[in-house]
This record gives C-alpha cells, sequence and structure tokens, in this order.
C-alpha cells in the first residue's frame, strides 16, 4: 500500500522565515525494486550523448510526475492533485534495464483554458513546449486515465496520429486490476501498444520499461566523460531572472521565461561545459516568506528548492540590482552559509541601472557587505542574464570556488601552520580558562570542515576560534567559501598520536 502524502496545515501561524518544518516534508513513495539503477556511479554524475529521448505526455492530471519519479525511483517531479502542477519540461538521465536514457516529463495539455489571461498565456505556452518535446522524442509514452475519456484525451491523441509509430500508450490508476473496463475503451483509437499500469504503487511498471528500451536505439549511446560535474543551484526571489540565467548558461529555453510570478515549479535541470569543466545547474522555484505561501503547490516548490542545497557545490543567491537586497536574501543566504556551500551573489538586471560604472559597483558591495557582515567573503558579481554581460566572469569565479570547495590539506602542512598561527597569536590564558591546542585534522571537503583538538575545548574563547577561523581560511587558500571549525577534546599531542598510529 503507497504511503499517504502528508500536505503542509495553512490554518497555523507561520514566521517569517523561510524553513519549511521537516514535520511536513512530502513522503517517499515505495518504488519498486526492479528499477533501481544498478550502476555503481550516478547517471547524473556521467555525462553522455546518442541518449534516446523518452516523453511523458498527456493531459494534467493523470500522473506523469509520477511515473517520472517512478521510473527514477526518487521524486524530482512535483506530484498534486491540482491539475497543471508542471510547467517547464522536467529532464533527467534515467537509467531503465540498465540502459540510460533522456527522460521528460511534460506540462499537461489543457483543452480549456480562459483566453486572454496571463494563465491562459502560459498555459499556451506550456502546450506548445510539451508538443515540442513530442516532435523530438524517440519513444513517447501517452499516459492515460481509467475512466471517462475526456475531450482533453481526444484532441490529444488526435494531435498524436503523427506520432504514432514511436508512441505507447499506458492507461494509468488501473492498480490491482481496477477500472480494467473501462481503460479498454481507449483501444477503439487503434493503438499499436496499450498497457494498464499504476504509476503509483508500481503495477507492470516492469513491462513497461521493457516496452519502452525495446523501442529505444542505444546503438549511439557513449559516456563522454564520468567527471562529477559542478553542480551550481539558483535561488533567489521570484522574478529575479533565475531561469533567463538558466536558459543562457545552456543556451536552451528549458526553463520558461515570463513576468508571471511563480512560474518555475519543479527544479528544472540542465547541463552545459565551459572552459573544458562540465556544468549543470539547478533551476528554482522563486522563495518568498513562508508567512506568504498559501499554496501547497507552491510549498513543495520552495521546499525543492531548499533542498537543492543538499545536492549543489555553488549557488547563485540572485538579487535584483534594482529593486536592491531584501529580508529574504539574507534567510536563503542563512541556510547556504550553514550548508557550506559556496555562494555568489548575482546583481542581477545590472543593465538596467542608470549607473553602470566601477563606482556603482564599489558601492553595491560596500551595501551588501554591511547586509551580509558574515559573508564578506562571498564573492559580489553585476551581471545581465537577459544580455549576457558579466557571464563569463560569473563561471570562472564558479571554478575558482569549486577549487576552494575540494582542496584538501595534508595533517602534517596544518599542523606547521596551526604552530605558526599559535607562536603569532598565542591562546589566552588564566587561572580559570587554562587549555592548549594539540592539533588539526581537515575532517571534510565540500563543505570544508576542520576539527582543533584541545585539551578543554569547552573553555576556548570565540574570539580564539574566529582567529583560527580566518587563519584556515586566508592562509590555507579557502578566501572565498564559507568554513566550518569544531574544537574537540585531546590531550594527547599530534606527534604522539601519529607514533601510536
Amino acid at each position: 500500500m503507497a504511503k499517504k502524502k502528508s500536505k503542509p496545515d495553512f490554518s497555523k501561524p507561520r514566521d517569517s522565515q523561510v524553513e519549511m518544518d521537516n514535520t511536513q516534508q512530502e513522503e517517499e513513495p515505495d518504488f519498486v525494486a526492479d528499477i533501481v539503477p544498478t550502476d555503481d556511479t550516478a547517471p547524473e554524475d556521467k555525462e553522455y550523448e546518442g541518449l534516446p529521448l523518452v516523453v511523458i505526455a498527456g493531459r494534467p492530471n493523470v500522473g506523469k510526475s509520477t511515473l517520472f519519479n517512478r521510473f527514477l525511483h526518487k521524486r524530482v517531479a512535483i506530484t498534486n492533485d491540482q491539475p497543471g502542477v508542471t510547467r517547464d519540461p522536467v529532464e533527467a538521465t534515467a537509467i531503465l534495464n540498465d540502459k540510460p536514457v533522456h527522460l521528460v516529463d511534460t506540462g499537461g495539455y489543457k483543452l480549456t483554458r480562459d483566453i486572454g489571461t496571463m494563465e491562459a498565456e502560459l498555459d499556451d505556452y506550456v502546450v506548445e513546449r510539451s508538443l515540442d518535446m513530442i516532435d523530438k522524442a524517440d519513444v513517447v509514452i501517452l499516459l492515460l486515465e481509467a475512466g471517462v475519456i475526456t475531450g482533453e484525451d481526444e484532441e490529444f491523441i488526435l494531435k498524436m496520429r503523427p506520432y504514432w509509430n514511436k508512441l505507447i500508450a499506458a492507461v494509468n490508476k488501473t492498480e490491482g486490476g481496477k477500472n480494467e473496463a473501462e481503460a479498454w475503451n481507449y483501444a477503439k483509437y487503434g493503438f499499436d501498444e496499450l498497457i494498464f499500469i499504476s504509476a503509483e504503487h508500481g503495477d507492470r511498471i516492469s513491462d513497461l520499461t521493457n516496452l519502452v528500451t525495446s523501442r529505444c536505439d542505444f546503438s549511439n549511446v557513449k559516456v563522454v566523460s564520468e567527471e562529477r560535474p559542478i553542480k551550481i543551484a539558483i535561488l533567489g526571489k521570484p522574478n529575479t531572472g533565475k531561469s533567463t540565467l538558466s536558459n543562457r548558461l545552456t543556451h536552451s529555453e528549458n526553463s520558461i521565461v515570463c513576468d508571471y510570478a511563480g512560474t518555475t515549479r519543479d527544479v528544472v535541470e540542465g547541463v552545459f561545459t565551459y572552459a573544458g569543466r562540465n556544468f549543470k545547474v539547478l533551476d528554482t522555484a522563486g522563495i518568498r516568506r513562508k508567512a506568504r505561501v498559501t499554496d501547497d503547490v507552491e510549498y513543495y516548490s520552495v521546499n525543492r528548492a531548499i533542498k537543492t542545497l543538499d545536492e549543489c557545490d555553488v549557488v547563485f543567491l540572485m538579487i535584483d540590482a534594482v529593486e536592491g537586497l531584501a529580508e529574504q536574501d539574507k534567510k536563503i543566504c542563512s541556510l547556504a552559509y550553514e550548508k557550506g556551500r559556496a555562494i555568489i551573489f548575482v546583481l542581477n538586471k545590472w543593465d538596467l541601472k542608470e549607473e553602470q560604472n566601477q563606482k556603482a559597483v564599489k558601492a553595491a558591495r560596500e551595501w551588501m557587505n554591511i547586509m551580509f557582515a558574515h559573508m564578506d567573503f562571498a564573492p559580489i558579481l553585476p551581471l545581465s542574464a537577459l544580455n549576457g554581460e558579466g557571464i563569463k566572469d560569473l563561471l570562472n569565479t564558479t571554478i575558482d570556488l569549486y577549487g576552494q570547495l575540494t582542496k584538501k590539506i595534508g595533517t602534517s602542512s596544518l599542523n606547521n601552520a596551526l604552530q605558526d598561527w599559535l607562536d603569532r597569536y598565542p591562546p589566552p590564558a588564566s587561572k580559570t580558562s587554562h587549555f592548549k591546542i594539540r592539533y588539526m585534522t581537515q575532517a571534510s571537503t565540500n563543505p570544508v570542515s576542520f576539527i582543533i583538538f584541545a585539551t578543554r575545548p569547552e573553555v576556548v574563547p570565540e574570539t580564539y576560534i574566529t582567529y583560527l577561523k580566518n587563519r584556515i581560511r586566508e592562509d590555507l587558500g579557502y578566501d572565498q567559501i564559507p568554513v566550518q571549525l569544531e574544537m574537540k577534546g585531546s590531550r594527547q599531542k599530534w606527534e604522539e598520536r601519529n607514533r601510536d598510529l
């Protein structure tokens, strides 16, 4: 039995923080084992060429995103009972029968629209993008719903006639044989393949997988690179240009761009190469104050945006250069800082400012440093995502930050540096707070963290810990990223510990 998805309770009072309650997170479905990737290396960490394009299409609310997540064995696309949740095509590399495919979840085909409204224009664009993906696809999974055949179903089936030779019709929501009598009504349309499935419960997903892979040509698939890409998360308030920047970087139109606030809902992924390095960019939904989030689809969108901090390396915090900073920017920055992610403050729409000279850049930096006092090490870059100005500087800085995130210092070099810092500024001593600092090790990279061992770590003054953290950042080459430092107890010197080992 599938787990019930928990929904947020918006009737309770909210504060202005951006964090969402952990108790209201979406629960993961019990996906079947037959679609678990068997490759030891995650497919998203490989760069392929020649992948077959498999597109999931259909009208709204038939379960396309649920099927997409089923194939990936994890939640990527947002699922909700509200029609039209998916807007941007959501793309990922999926492993089906141990073979990689490029899988796309498209927006639903809507028949009825409020003509002349911004929402209708957005719906038209979603349909246009969906049909464009279908035209490019090698295999199209037309997802239908067991039950009454709607006008949208019939119109969409009619539009699929030119693609009949690459179509697989799958009737969803037939778990345990439910609604199969109604599902057979789709046979009158003359589909070459008609299969009854349950995306939520996993019924006959392995049969659908076999059908898909039997239609795919894998002869041209090649692994171009197994190098882990640099992962960028683009975060910020709505309408700061996140999707425009994502499209600019990937030389695509993966993300829908319009003036309608809240256009992006899912995390839209894209890949690109610059200066011989592979990148993956994660375009996220705009993050508003929690008190203003009154729709559960937006709730899940914001959660997905925040979760990108768990998988990215570098955060582009998008700030509207004309409107300036907001309290929400500080909260987003704080979340990224706590995760140890490298952060670049991107002053987008710089081309719209009246003054665009170096004096204006300097003034913006000074103001940012006042607002983000503890983040004075983070780069601040002016940018025009629309015109492409500043992109090269942005990417070069990203590569530099990634180099700092992944830099590993040998223990011997660390302790030579530590001794120099102790000689330069000896620890404060008193009868009540006497302690000795023994040695230091690097606990991790990306995020970068260090451990310093002392005889009485609990009495080491915070000011001295700050001094040591500053020395690590400035003397060891971590001057543009957050550094985490933990004090632990030890009465053994490094040399003695080394001999024991």
